[in-house]
């Protein structure tokens, strides 16, 4: 694990990406997330991202996934909302919710703010029907909406959930919304070149949008791990290798303004994804 402190920038905010291996058991993964969150909170972070199937995972998908769906007032986000109350953190986790669909489930990201208040729900666009696997099988692909943000310190935060970041659309629409920061929980399937191209696309999001990205992937032998926090430049800032644990560091919108002054990519962009 590498951490990055930001003495340089007092205005900055502290972000973790929270990497861990759900499992069946609800209150294990809630007991595990809480552990890492009062870690993440204890050297001040003010977010703490999670993984993409926080609440419930196994390794191939089927009915057991649509039977451990819930609602969006469920017992999962009940909790999530207690644990960012009381540690005084804005959390965000990933989880299934049920649709109106018995046989299917929606794959949901879930925002909640440190007084409790659920502030924004992604529902996955992109489903993973590659690489030999098939989840629209199970999962209903979200709706194309607006883009849902919500804003930490002076910054706009918003989601997208891992096969999503093979689409660049994605995060530009996010960034056309006003991001300054996107959140990328994911499970990361394993498989050959599977890390390269996660580390690549979690870069070139960052990259080419001069923002930062704050990857949270499941640990393995199922994800890849290498949950990270890349900034506007590239840079990757903080890091999780193969291992439970979690890694830090500071954002701020000094940083973005300062690389969108040598690089104005947006600026000069001649095509807008929506409307700005």
């Amino acid at each position: 694990m590498v951490e990055t402190h930001a003495s340089e920038a007092p205005a900055s905010v502290g972000i973790a990406v929270c990497q861990f291996r759900p499992g069946a058991d609800e209150a294990a993964n809630l007991s595990e997330m809480r552990r890492l969150a009062e870690r993440a909170a204890s050297r001040g972070a003010a977010l703490a991202v999670f993984p993409e199937y926080s609440a419930f995972f196994e390794p191939t998908i089927g009915p057991s996934f649509v039977a451990a769906a819930q609602t969006l007032d469920g017992s999962f986000v009940t909790a999530l909302t207690d644990l960012a109350r009381e540690l005084g953190i804005w959390v965000v986790a990933g989880m299934l919710e049920t649709t109106s669909d018995p046989a299917r489930f929606s794959n949901t990201l879930v925002a909640v703010s440190p007084d409790g208040v659920l502030l924004a729900t992604y529902r996955k666009l992109h489903l993973y029907d590659a690489f030999g696997d098939r989840e629209s099988t199970w999962v209903v692909a979200g709706a194309i909406e607006q883009p849902e943000t919500f804003t930490i310190h002076g910054l706009t935060v918003g989601l997208q959930t891992c096969y999503d970041i093979r689409f660049p659309e994605v995060t530009r629409r996010l960034v056309d919304a006003g991001a300054d920061v996107v959140l990328v929980p994911a499970e990361w399937v394993r498989g050959p070149l599977k890390e390269h191209h996660w580390r690549t696309l979690v870069t070139a999001r960052a990259l080419e949008n001069t923002i930062y990205v704050a990857a949270a992937d499941h640990t393995p032998p199922v994800g890849v791990g290498n949950s990270m926090i890349v900034d506007p430049m590239g840079v990757e800032l903080a890091t999780v290798g193969e291992i439970t644990d979690i890694a830090i560091a500071w954002v701020s919108a000094e940083r973005i303004a300062a690389v969108r002054t040598i690089n104005p990519a947006l600026a000069l962009r001649r095509f807008a994804v929506v409307p700005r």
